[in-house]
Order: C-alpha cells, then sequence, then structure tokens
C-alpha cells in the first residue's frame, strides 16, 4: 500500500526532464533497486543549469533486474541512445526503471533557491524519499508545487 505521505524527489537532467513532462519518455533508469510502490507521487527536480522543481508525475510499475534485462524491456520509454544508456550503467550490477505516468509540468518552476529559503533543502544525487515536513516545506515554496501536491498528498501537506 502506498504511504499516504511520502513522495520522491527525483533529481533529473533537464533534457529529460522536459521529455517526461512531454510525455515522450515513461521511463526513467536508476543504477540502484528502487522500491516505491505504484501511485507514489515523483517530484522532478531538473538539474544544472536549471536548478528547480519543475514538475511531478506518478509511478505506475518499477521494473528492477539486471541492467540488460531493464534496457532489453524499456529501451523504447528511455529517451536515451543504448550508448547512453551503457555509459550510465557501467559497472552496475542491479537497475531499475520507473514507469511514470500522468506527468504535470509546473507553470511557475521552483528554483532551488527558493527551496532553500523555505528551510534546508538539498537535492538529491539520485532520488530520495521526502516525508510530510519535507512535503510542507516544498509546497510552501512555490504555489505551483503545493496546489500539485494537495491534489494527491492533501494530508501530508495540510498536517
Amino acid at each position: 500500500m502506498n504511504d499516504p505521505e511520502r513522495a520522491m524527489l527525483l533529481s533529473v537532467h533537464p533534457r529529460f526532464a522536459t521529455a517526461i513532462l512531454a510525455g515522450s519518455k515513461t521511463v526513467e533508469v536508476r543504477r540502484q533497486r528502487v522500491a516505491a510502490p505504484p501511485g507514489t507521487p515523483v517530484l522532478l527536480y531538473a538539474t544544472a543549469p536549471t536548478m528547480a522543481l519543475v514538475g511531478m508525475a506518478r509511478i505506475a510499475s518499477v521494473h528492477v533486474g539486471s541492467p540488460k534485462e531493464v534496457w532489453s524491456a524499456h529501451r523504447a520509454q528511455t529517451g536515451i541512445t543504448q550508448r547512453e544508456y551503457d555509459a550510465y550503467m557501467d559497472g552496475a550490477i542491479q537497475a531499475s526503471g520507473l514507469t511514470l505516468e500522468d506527468p504535470v509540468p509546473f507553470d511557475e518552476p521552483v528554483p532551488l533557491s527558493a527551496l532553500r529559503a523555505a528551510g534546508t533543502f538539498h537535492p538529491p544525487q539520485s532520488y530520495r524519499y521526502l516525508r510530510s515536513a519535507d512535503l510542507r516545506q516544498v509546497s510552501e515554496a512555490g504555489p505551483a508545487v503545493g496546489s500539485a501536491l494537495r491534489k494527491v498528498l492533501p494530508d501530508a501537506v495540510h498536517a
């Protein structure tokens, strides 16, 4: 069952954030096992040079396997070439393919400076989970984020 007060904060390169929010990239790959149930909200943090929360999506499913298995199952949805994938996965034993659905771009991206002004905020290298206190802080940093989060996690944002 999905934790009603938890979301994932996922750091992605700006080009991938744009593709996810446009719906052309539906699988995000990671070098480690990701254990997030379907339905988990995902906040998309676009790394430099954007450095902002740009939108959100929901996890539809997570496929954990060897890098070869994840590529074979999802290559057409990853938005990257096999060369990029192989370079990223070099040395990895496990991989995860996060199938994302319901992408929602924020009308106003929330810059890192605003997120830090609202409290202690550190974008993750790959991903991390946000609990209710973190979610309240993030929702206070940007009205678009707060509005989107209230739709999917009302208890966490209002608590």
